[in-house]
């Protein structure tokens, strides 16, 4: 993996590239960037079709004709074409002057099984159940309540628990981009001064595993009611830390273990309304050392105009289990509520920060 890039400098790019596509806006008329936004749900879906049919799998060793790939994966010769035409119109795969298609870098990022492959994401965000799902907001935004209990009748987690497919797809996806951000979080924060680090809710243990291996001297416990389901221990092992991990299966809402000095929380808090967020809040503060730092792992959108994709996931998480990012502002404000004060919010070169509250 290449070097992490200090969280200012991709803030600074980040910045650029924002300035560059409002500049870009303005060169058109208004209907007419309004015209372009609207047509990003097309090139979802051809992306999503394109990594459905791993397309970029049948190039991985050279260009192909459109025939060629449609004989492949068993599709019509001219749609293939119609599909890839348009793709490469966005940079993703290249048509050669031969007719044949190859892969681009972004193509590239649709392969399967390669490293910070968007393949799964790609599946999850052109899901029809995905698209359902969006295809509600209106209720949401009118109600306040989550469209997708309003289309199937019961929570998000029920659902997926319910549709075994759709849930590989969807823990897959999110997956993706969870992996994504453990070497952003470990280049942007030292967790060495911690000797017990409790990950609530961490699934299998990645991020925990991460940190342990950075921080030898410390020990971890995995809080999670799933982490036998998960296979953990396997996972832990195969990450040759099991050996300092202990595995607690508690419940999100009950008792956290007591004593440690970090509590990690990792995109948990964002998941949930007020009431169940401060809930969370006040179970770590009563399990926390007096000189412990609460971590918790999110995206924190900037206030005003800028452009952050914390803003688009907030409109997900909304449809999906009515919760929430949070702004530093608000963070700060449900902290206070549970007897924790901000620290300071460490960026990363990912799109998530890491809030720091200390025990007050």
């Amino acid at each position: 993996m290449p070097p992490i890039p200090p969280a200012r400098v991709v803030r600074i790019v980040e910045g650029f590239r924002a300035r560059v596509q409002r500049f870009a806006q303005l060169l058109v008329p208004a209907p007419i960037a309004v015209l372009e936004l609207a047509q990003g749900a097309w090139v979802s879906q051809a992306i999503y079709v394109a990594a459905e049919l791993k397309i970029a799998d049948q190039l991985a060793d050279g260009p192909l004709s459109s025939e060629e790939i449609a004989k492949r994966i068993e599709a019509d010769p001219d749609a293939v074409h119609r599909l890839l035409r348009a793709l490469a119109s966005y940079r993703i795969f290249s048509e050669q002057s031969d007719g044949r298609f190859k892969l681009t870098p972004m193509a590239s990022a649709l392969r399967t099984g390669t490293p910070m492959s968007m393949r799964d994401m790609a599946l999850l965000t052109g899901h029809p159940a995905s698209w359902e799902d969006w295809g509600a907001l209106i209720h949401t935004v009118r109600t306040g309540q989550p469209s997708l209990e309003k289309n199937r009748g019961m929570h998000a987690y029920e659902y997926l628990g319910q549709n075994p497919e759709f849930a590989e797809i969807f823990l897959n996806g999110m997956g993706t981009l969870s992996n994504m951000e453990t070497e952003p979080i470990l280049a942007a924060y030292d967790f060495s001064k911690y000797k017990t680090l409790v990950d609530v809710f961490g699934g299998r243990g990645g991020l925990l595993s991460a940190i342990l291996k950075k921080t030898p001297s410390s020990k971890g416990i995995l809080f999670d009611s799933r982490a036998d389901e998960l296979g953990a221990d396997a996972f832990l092992t195969e990450e040759g830390v099991v050996d300092r991990v202990e595995i607690d299966k508690g419940d999100l809402f009950g008792p956290l273990p007591a004593g440690a000095d970090a509590y990690l929380l990792k995109h948990i808090l964002h998941e949930w309304p007020e009431p169940k967020a401060l809930e969370i809040l006040k179970n770590a503060r009563e399990a926390i050392s007096p000189d412990g730092r609460l971590l918790v792992m999110e995206f924190v959108p900037p206030e005003g105009n800028a452009a952050h994709p914390a803003k688009l996931v907030d409109l997900w998480l909304m449809i999906l289990v009515g919760g929430k990012e949070r702004t530093a502002r608000q963070y700060s404000e449900i902290l206070r509520a549970t007897g924790f004060e901000l620290d300071r919010i460490v960026q990363t070169a990912a799109g998530v920060s890491i809030v720091e509250a200390r025990p007050v």
